[in-house]
């Protein structure tokens, strides 16, 4: 893409300001350990208009349980390199998923089990606190389901589910309404990468558990919004109410 790999000071400030927040809201994210600032001078187009400007660069060091994506095991499923495949993802379950046994022939479907309701609670959380994160490939995509690669990211100042933070976004694909959706997405192409490594029974099992994504998730984003409204036991209006709220929310 012709990129120099550089970050520029405004958006490493950002970066750092907005991984601190997150973690103290309590949503799972990587954190920033230092910001330093360079002297070498980038060049950059910040709203994509053709106006290029010099900018100061910088570095944010950061902190994170581990850096592994989606993508991590989608590019070796993908060359076909499935022995490697088979001991990264060994090695992932080892180290960060600890109530997956090693020697149980189910632990894929309990990894992907656990990722699929470890992310749906992440994005939940992220829409809680309206949160867009802009990017949200299978590269930024954790496998810990954190919140990492800040990039062009923001968070809305008033309810508006076609939200997009990222001005390079025409389509409109990462709007802070369609992650949920965008999350789904990026679970089916996990499964993709992991089918290799699945008997057929295991398949079909996934396949279930995949289906089971959308209600994982609005089970959790309702109990989030009935904790903001401080609506406490069940009641089979909770979720109208949260839907005309958020209704004439748009309309304010």
């Amino acid at each position: 893409r012709n990129g120099d790999g550089r970050a520029v000071l405004r958006s490493s400030v950002r970066e750092f300001l907005c991984s601190e927040a997150m973690h103290y809201l309590g949503i799972p994210t990587s954190r920033a350990a230092s910001l330093v600032v360079s002297d070498d001078d980038v060049w950059r187009d910040q709203f994509y208009n053709g106006n290029i400007k010099k900018e100061r660069g910088a570095i944010v060091l950061r902190l994170a349980k581990s850096w592994f994506r989606i993508g991590s095991l989608e590019i070796l499923a993908h060359s076909g390199e499935l022995d490697l495949q088979r001991r990264l993802l060994d090695f992932i379950i080892q180290e960060h998923f600890p109530s997956i046994a090693m020697n149980d022939s189910n632990r894929y479907l309990e990894f992907f089990s656990t990722v699929i309701s470890e992310t749906a609670n992440l994005i939940a959380l992220w829409m809680s606190v309206g949160f867009a994160h802009g990017v949200c490939n299978t590269d930024n995509f954790s496998l810990l389901s954190i919140t990492i690669d800040y990039g062009p990211f923001g968070f809305m100042d008033s309810y508006d589910p076609n939200f997009v933070p990222n001005t390079s976004d025409d389509e409109r694909r990462y709007k802070i309404g369609n992650q949920a959706n965008v999350g789904l997405f990026n679970l089916s192409k996990l499964l993709q990468a992991l089918n290799p490594l699945l008997d057929p029974r295991q398949k079909q099992l996934a396949s279930q558990v995949l289906e089971g994504y959308g209600e994982r998730y609005y089970i959790r984003f309702t109990e989030l919004f009935k904790t903001k409204l401080g609506l406490t036991g069940e009641n089979e209006d909770d979720n109208y109410l949260i839907a005309f709220l958020l209704k004439v929310s748009l309309l304010c």
